[in-house]
């Protein structure tokens, strides 16, 4: 049976990769998007469901679920949070705390709030995927980062906490722990940095994909780094 799969930040420079395997391992994919440029990333396909919607609105965040749960023949079971946001600079006393309530709105806010939605129709279902990604930063901080650091430790243990409260409806809950991707926005964030070991959108969403599917029905709970060695 074909299944959907709900992308948020699908347009993105991680998120048009996982929209694209998705669509070519046979999902039906809905990704929410904001600014017409985004569209160019993913173009077209005929499982392909684009709908604008700011996902910090309940009422747009219903619509994006009332479209990604309204096939019959392809019912909803897979849930990528991928919206999020990076800062670094100073240390903590020299930080703003509007720098710490936007990374916890990014990061946190909407990976709760998309899952919050999306899991009635998921429990209706008889089960799920969600995927959420954190950052191998959590384990291995780095000076300037307390505010990104703090709401991706956040968003891992809002992952932990749905996995075991989830579990009886056989709906699965991981993320994944990358160091850097190897995204336009990265590269230009840090023109200077050895690029060698980012991880590639591509194979990130390879690993997206297999906890979506069947394959991956014995993995939730996990904290999974994403980093390249090679």
């Amino acid at each position: 049976m074909t299944r959907t799969a709900l992308v948020s930040g699908g347009t993105g420079g991680l998120g048009a990769a996982v929209t694209a395997h998705l669509l070519d391992t046979g999902w039906r994919v809905v990704v929410p998007w904001v600014a017409p440029g985004e569209l160019e990333r993913v173009g077209t396909h005929p499982n392909l469901h684009l709908v604008k919607a700011d996902l910090s609105d309940e009422q747009q965040l219903e619509d994006v679920l009332a479209v990604a749960a309204d096939d019959p023949g392809a019912p909803l079971f897979g849930v990528v949070n991928l919206v999020g946001g990076f800062s670094s600079g100073p240390r903590v006393h020299e930080t703003p705390i509007g720098v710490l309530d936007s990374q916890f709105d990014l990061n946190v806010r909407t990976a709760y709030s998309v899952s919050q939605a999306a899991l009635p129709h998921l429990i209706r279902r008889g089960g799920g995927s969600i995927v959420c990604i954190s950052a191998a930063a959590t384990h291995n901080p780095f000076s300037g980062g307390a505010s990104y650091i703090a709401s991706k430790a956040a968003v891992s243990a809002l992952v932990e906490t749905m996995a075991v409260e989830y579990r009886d409806d056989h709906i699965r809950v991981n993320a994944l722990l990358p160091v850097v991707i190897d995204t336009p926005a990265n590269r230009a964030a840090m023109p200077d940095a050895d690029t060698s070991r980012w991880s590639q959108p591509a194979d990130v969403a390879k690993v997206i994909e297999f906890l979506l599917s069947d394959a991956g029905s014995p993995i939730t709970g996990g904290l999974i780094p994403v980093t390249n060695v090679g």
